[in-house]
């Protein structure tokens, strides 16, 4: 489970910075649509996936909602899952 949530974290993460920094850009600035709508499905999935994932991995390893809280927060910020990732996965799957 440790290493789908630190896969997911990444993955939506590079999601949320390809909506913001790439497509939607494209869409107001350039009048270009279609990225966004692929890109907009691809990290929505994502966003969703993620949430219910920390919900699991919190569960599993006991930890309260607090910490599932900021998992939730850490999703709607932008290197937010990053974060995440480097000061709560990555020291579980070094031990």
């Amino acid at each position: 489970m440790l290493l789908s949530m630190r896969l997911l974290a990444i993955l939506e993460g590079i999601s949320y910075l390809l909506l913001f920094g790439f497509s939607m850009p494209l869409k107001y600035w350039a009048g270009i649509r279609e990225p966004n709508i692929y890109i907009g499905y691809v990290h929505g999935f994502l966003f969703i996936a993620f949430i219910i994932g920390a919900f699991v991995f919190c569960r599993q390893q006991q930890w309260g909602w607090k910490m599932y809280t900021k998992f939730f927060i850490a999703s709607l910020l932008p290197y937010g899952t990053f974060y995440m990732d480097e000061k709560y996965l990555k020291p579980l799957s070094n031990s």
